[in-house]
């Protein structure tokens, strides 16, 4: 009897480990999220310097308690996650240390389109075999676009994605496709693909409906944004219509783009 109970103690334990889900180390900011959203905590064995960082992350609340990882290959293998998720410019020097020791290494690429984010948040649940939660992170994005839709009820608004020292973005950017998707039109993607530097003067000339910005005016910290509260910008586009959206809800897209996209309809109706 004590070694039957043995043998089906012993049986069990090897069935839980099969059908336990894998643990994931990530390092890089931009898997950090999608890890973040998508994973139990449990699954989690690591995250980036970046994970906690407020200003950069979105989900960086959620990222606290957690082991922080500097990125290099020497801290993750002490580890012995199942995967390592990461993205394709991370450095090829570390990903190949990883998978010398026998790591199995997971590169996403970067996204530019709706569809592309999609499939890499149904691509990464089903590695993170949490399939049922990335089909419900993809359903919330898709109602936040058709919502924000029907948000614009004027003429297609002329808006232009201004970052600071003049940055916006242009053709082949998941913000024009937002603005597209939303019903307005992107001024920056008359500057080219991905976008370009503009001078203060160029931006005016373009005589924007709108301005779509990272955060609220204030004070100019550095010569960075001090181009964005240049008087003759205010007096052609003043706060009241600019746009406001944070860049680290579209820096790293995943399921935060339908906080995003509430965001965008949010300060449309502003």
């Amino acid at each position: 009897m004590r070694a039957l109970l043995l043998a089906t103690a012993l049986l069990m334990a090897g069935m839980n480990s099969c059908f336990a889900k894998p643990r994931v180390a990530s390092i890089n900011m931009c898997t950090d999220q999608l890890l973040l959203a998508l994973a139990d905590p449990e699954q989690i064995a690591g995250l980036s310097t970046f994970a906690s960082a407020p200003a950069m992350s979105w989900y960086a609340a959620k990222a606290k308690g957690f082991r922080t990882l500097s990125g290099q290959a020497e801290d993750v293998l002490p580890l012995k996650p199942d995967l390592v998720l990461t993205v394709t410019f991370v450095k090829a020097t570390t990903r190949e240390m990883l998978r010398r020791n026998g790591l199995r290494v997971i590169e996403l690429p970067p996204t530019s389109t709706v569809a592309e984010v999609i499939a890499q948040i149904r691509s990464v649940g089903e590695i993170l075999e949490q399939s049922e939660r990335a089909e419900a992170a993809i359903a919330e994005i898709e109602a936040a676009i058709v919502q924000t839709r029907l948000e614009v009820r004027s003429d297609r608004l002329r808006v232009l994605p201004l970052a600071r020292r003049g940055w916006v973005s242009g053709q082949d950017t998941l913000i024009n496709e937002m603005l597209e998707r939303a019903g307005l039109a992107n001024l920056g993607a008359e500057t080219g693909k991905y976008g370009t530097r503009l001078s203060l003067e160029a931006i005016i000339a373009l005589k924007p409906d709108k301005l779509l910005v990272g955060g609220a005016g204030g004070s100019a910290e550095d010569q960075g944004a001090a181009l964005l509260q240049h008087p003759a910008l205010a007096r052609l586009v003043p706060e009241s219509r600019r746009m406001i959206l944070p860049s680290k809800m579209t820096v790293c897209a995943g399921p935060m783009l339908a906080d995003a996209f509430r965001q965008m309809a949010t300060e449309i109706r502003r």
